[in-house]
């Protein structure tokens, strides 16, 4: 086990407030739990007993300068995120594509209704963040857009 890719992983995870993240092939089982006061990792390898690490909290975790010309687009619902408005259609943007207010940047799908959802700010897609198809929280991020 590299214990230096999972202190990275944990780090873009808790950088990400991904509360809880599984991962899983033919060697290796990981899974990650926030919420207390430190993430638990659990590994297991082949047929050997999972055993249970908690990383200890090291020393203060230094500020994070965020960009104040970055923004946020959240998601205002619950649904299914999708990059465009049909699966064989290209994407409404792209990482790197100039978008303007009110310019639709993706759908969601909340109970059979497919909601388009506008950028609130002119600026560049600096971070497409949610995986086409996958389910999205209220206020969980979808897009960082480099203003102008």
């Amino acid at each position: 086990m590299d214990v230096e890719r999972i202190e990275a992983l944990l780090k873009v995870l808790s950088e990400q407030k991904v509360s809880e993240f599984n991962y899983e092939d033919e060697h290796l089982t990981v899974s990650v739990r926030f919420g207390g006061l430190a993430p638990v990792v659990t590994h297991a390898a082949g047929a050997a007993p999972a055993s249970v690490v908690a990383m200890a909290p090291t020393a203060a975790a230094p500020a994070v300068v965020e960009d104040a010309s970055l923004s946020t687009m959240e998601s205002p619902m619950v649904g299914t995120f999708y990059r465009s408005p049909a699966p064989d259609a290209d994407p409404f943007v792209k990482l790197g594509a100039r978008v303007q207010r009110g310019q639709t940047l993706c759908i969601i799908e909340a109970m059979k209704l497919m909601n388009e959802i506008e950028a609130e700010v002119d600026g560049v897609i600096s971070a497409i963040l949610v995986d086409n198809a996958q389910p999205v929280q209220f206020g969980q991020p979808l897009f960082k857009i480099k203003a102008d």
